[in-house]
């Protein structure tokens, strides 16, 4: 009997000689992975139809699916009490945009007709964001809103100390639970907010206002701001990653794809840049004027407005110019490529669709008025703003 508990004893010992290491080990492995874990890439369910935020997406791309026809057959106008400078999301059956009048619409896709609005303290020029059931938009009162897409109901508000013209855009906590919203301010902050309780999670000051909205790749988060530079910020905690000089103003939203970044300046600059390097890879110089307007970023090319009245293309790979399209106004709307066509708007009060190919013009309408607004390409249509306080919708099949 002895001999079989001494027995015992050492299988017990070598048992948790060989598994207490290894459960020490699994902890201290998972806590130094948690620690260091970015933010989760994973979309909040939503359709891929859709076009839920300014420029379809988190990488500010301005890429629509799908192809449109050489003719677009007007669908409904909708009218708000003044300017829309906001871009229209479409989301679902429903699509969503801010006027001058101090609303927030939502507009049924199919019959235009109103479905709820909502109240703010000032003009909402900023694009919406939808994610589920929720609209994040900021005003030019200051306040970011996450609006019930329901119903038009306020969830919560969140105060800045200056004006939002800029769209937010959104990352997952570095758990994945929690989607944080991101939002500029002429606070000169880029505030990143809880979704679920409207609390700020971080922020990250820069030197002068941020007009546009902040890009989204991976575990950072890139704007260009009114103090010249182009700042990239971790989304972890907020801490600076690069800032890259920009030569000058930079009051467009700036696009990222595979860690370059796109955007145009108030010194009649286009600039590719580069992440890791920190470097500016091409400047293009062909423009007369300053680039309000945020590029769409193409296999092969770049499509920006300027308030030179051109658009121009520009070859991805090496900034040349390969063709300029012709207005009679600014062009601070923000174009989108759609197969091989490009569609925006002009301070000329007409809606343009060009070749992608060769900057040909295809179709046009004139509305009268000034158009700053960008368009939205999702779900058969077209769907763009004016300062007639009139917004479009066109159909595409």
């Amino acid at each position: 009997m002895k001999y079989v508990t001494i027995v015992i004893l050492i299988i017990i010992v070598v048992v948790c000689v060989i598994l207490f290491p290894a459960i020490f080990n699994k902890t201290k492995q998972g806590t130094t992975g948690t620690a260091s874990t970015p933010p989760s890439t994973e979309a909040p369910v939503s359709d891929q139809n859709d076009w839920p935020m300014f420029r379809g997406g988190r990488g500010l791309l301005g890429t629509a699916s799908g192809m449109l026809p050489d003719s677009l057959e007007l669908a409904w106008k909708f009218k708000a009490e003044r300017a829309i400078k906001s871009s229209p999301v479409i989301y679902g059956d429903l699509v969503i945009v801010g006027s001058n009048d101090d609303n927030v619409y939502a507009i049924d896709l199919e019959k235009g007709n109103r479905v709820w609005a909502y109240k703010t303290g000032d003009a909402v020029e900023a694009t919406p964001c939808v994610i589920g059931e929720t609209v994040y938009v900021g005003s030019l009162d200051g306040f970011l809103y996450a609006i019930n897409i329901k119903n038009g109901s306020l969830k919560w508000k969140y105060e800045t100390n200056g004006q939002i013209p800029g769209a937010a855009n959104w990352t997952l906590s570095p758990d994945g639970k929690t989607v944080w919203i991101l939002v500029g301010s002429y606070d000169n902050i880029l505030h990143c907010v809880n979704s679920t309780n409207g609390k700020a999670v971080w922020t990250y000051e820069s030197d002068n206002y941020i007009n546009g909205s902040p890009a989204v790749e991976g575990s950072r988060a890139v704007f260009g701001g009114c103090d010249e530079i182009i700042h990239v910020v971790s989304l972890i905690d907020g801490s600076v990653e690069a800032k890259i000089e920009g030569g000058s103003y930079i009051a467009a939203s700036a696009a990222i794809l595979d860690g370059q970044v796109y955007v145009g300046n108030y010194d009649n600059i286009f600039i590719k840049a580069d992440i890791a390097t920190k470097k500016i890879l091409w400047q293009y110089t062909e423009s007369d004027d300053a680039f309000f307007s945020s590029p769409a970023v193409g296999q092969e090319k770049i499509i920006v407005g300027g308030r030179d009245e051109l658009v121009h293309c520009i070859n991805r790979s090496d900034g040349r110019r390969l063709w300029a399209f012709q207005t009679l106004g600014e062009v601070d709307s923000s174009p989108v490529i759609c197969g091989d066509k490009v569609v925006f708007g002009s301070t000329d009060g007409i809606i343009y669709m060009i070749r992608l190919s060769d900057g040909s013009k295809v179709w046009s309408y004139e509305t009268g008025q000034d158009i700053t607004s960008s368009p939205a390409v999702a779900r058969g249509k077209v769907i763009i703003g004016c300062d007639d306080g009139y917004l479009y919708a066109f159909n595409t099949n």
